[in-house]
């Protein structure tokens, strides 16, 4: 299983990070180890300034290459939530040297899932989901705002990566992303029903 995730795909969210709005997915990974065990997710020693991003997360249901954008629905069975953990510091130092990001976004435990779900049960062109920070709203988006949808993803990352089944696309954080301190607990939200939480450790 891999962990493909898409950067910079709700243009406030690049705005709040001072980056240009991508004319293509921008695409990083995260390594299965970095999917969090349970519901403690424990800052780590090198960062003093870890970041939620809250995203919409697709489980690949058929396997493909080259898929095209007709038939990227059939590659998709459920969607779900997950939280992007971001070491912000260490990413900014990574960009300032014109590294790649992966020590910055995949460490053990920065990729929270929660359960899945039946896509037809939702209208994902106007998907609401929310994150709540010690149970203040901190970020509201829906998937209408994405710059690339769901089929778009699927269709220019299987370009590159030969999707399998298992596989999971993070499709991106809407505005509102910010630090998390110890004792700090994250609850997101799919429409209104609340499908994880986190406690920040």
């Amino acid at each position: 299983m891999k962990i493909i995730c898409i950067g910079r795909n709700y243009s406030e969210h690049a705005k709040e990070l001072g980056n240009a709005i991508p004319d293509k997915p921008v695409i990083f990974m995260k390594p299965d180890t970095a999917v969090l065990k349970g519901n403690d997710f424990y800052i780590p020693e090198f960062s003093n300034d870890v970041h939620y991003e809250l995203e919409i997360v697709v489980k690949i249901s058929k396997g493909g290459k080259y898929i095209q954008k007709e038939t990227a629905h059939k590659h998709y069975e459920e969607i779900g939530l997950g939280i992007d953990f971001t070491a912000r510091d260490l990413q900014s130092d990574l960009k300032s040297k014109g590294l790649p990001w992966e020590l910055a976004k995949g460490f053990d435990g920065s990729a929270v899932v929660g359960n899945f779900f039946k896509k037809e049960n939702y209208n994902l062109e106007s998907l609401n989901f929310s994150l709540l920070k010690n149970k203040d709203k901190v970020q509201d988006g829906n998937s209408k705002d994405m710059i690339f949808s769901i089929d778009d993803i699927i269709t220019f990352v299987s370009q590159y990566f030969t999707l399998r089944v298992g596989d999971l696309i993070f499709t991106g954080t809407p505005e509102g992303v910010g630090k998390v301190s110890e004792n700090d607990v994250l609850e997101a939200y799919l429409e209104n029903e609340k499908v994880l939480d986190v406690r920040i450790m």
